[in-house]
């Protein structure tokens, strides 16, 4: 999607995406070597139950998806962070996980009108309805320039 498609309120689903253990193990002994991500055995002592995937990937997921739903073939180029995370439940090897991407606001920077930002709250959902994240990400577009009477 282009800058110019998005508009506050608009809503974006994307989805779903299945993680499989394997691919959970991986993650986690590669980028978040902890038990309760890496030991299916341990995982089943612990707090959880049984194994869960690295917050983090649960990131990466609602990246790809978001990628492949609206950024592939935009003008966007960077972001300069979030203004929050949140990981309410979570993700289990077998989750099918679907992502709602809502528009908060988009403007063009006032000091540089080439500057499109998007501010836009992800949330990832599983099968059963439960958030598994929640954050808040700003993205930044490279405009053509705007030119003012």
């Amino acid at each position: 999607m282009k800058f110019a498609e998005f508009h506050p309120g608009q809503v974006i689903e994307a989805g779903p995406y299945e993680l499989g253990e394997a691919e959970l193990i991986d993650f986690a002994q590669r980028y978040d070597p902890q038990w309760f991500h890496t030991d299916p055995q341990a995982a089943v002592a612990g707090i959880h139950g049984g194994l869960i995937a690295s917050g983090w990937q649960t990131c990466g997921i609602a990246m790809r998806l978001i990628a492949e739903a609206a950024l592939q073939g935009s003008e966007s180029f960077a972001s300069p962070g979030l203004a929050y995370v949140k990981w309410p439940h979570p993700v289990r090897a077998g989750d099918r996980l679907s992502l709602r991407a809502t528009v908060i606001e988009t403007r063009r920077a006032s000091s540089k009108p080439t500057l499109g930002i998007l501010r836009w709250r992800w949330q990832l959902f599983h099968a059963a309805g439960h958030e598994v994240l929640d954050l808040e990400a700003t993205s930044l577009f490279h405009l053509p320039h705007q030119d003012t009477p």
